[in-house]
């Protein structure tokens, strides 16, 4: 099960007691954002996408969408989400618990600029029921190697 190879991924770095595991659904921002007890924009999702032969997993925060010219320049492709079917077996979380650690051979991570705005974020933990809060470098310490990109926009 993901969540195991995740907790074992954090107790390595240390993290592992910091991992908030609920009784509900976790599984979307709205969800996740009344489990934690948090706004919504403070949820980090991590949207998956097929570049080249390659999955680029961007965290961003919870308000957050994908601007697909900036993902199209950044990424010299046109935006394609991975199709649920295809998330468990590249990247090694199903859909509803996709994070950006303890991740398959073939995941690039990149932290999206939307998650600046927060000291605090909330990424899933592998399983559709399940947390953790980071500050931005602990995020960034946890997704190692990762690269900060600017490819999403905000509501108006």
């Amino acid at each position: 099960m993901a969540i195991e190879k995740v907790r074992t991924f954090l107790r390595e770095r240390g993290f592992e007691g910091r991992v908030l595991e609920f009784d509900v659904s976790s599984a979307t921002v709205e969800l996740a954002a009344q489990a934690v007890g948090c706004e919504p924009e403070h949820i980090a999702k991590t949207l998956s996408f097929y570049v080249g032969d390659r999955v680029a997993l961007i965290v961003a925060a919870g308000d957050a969408r994908i601007d697909n010219p900036k993902f199209k320049a950044q990424f010299h492709t046109k935006a394609k989400m991975l199709k649920a079917e295809d998330a468990e077996p590249l990247i090694g979380h199903a859909v509803g618990g996709v994070c950006p650690f303890a991740v398959n051979d073939g995941c690039d991570v990149y932290l999206d600029a939307s998650l600046k705005r927060f000291d605090l974020v909330y990424p899933a933990c592998g399983s559709s029921n399940s947390a953790i809060g980071l500050t931005l470098a602990e995020l960034e310490e946890l997704c190692a190697p990762c690269t900060w990109v600017d490819v999403c926009k905000l509501p108006a």
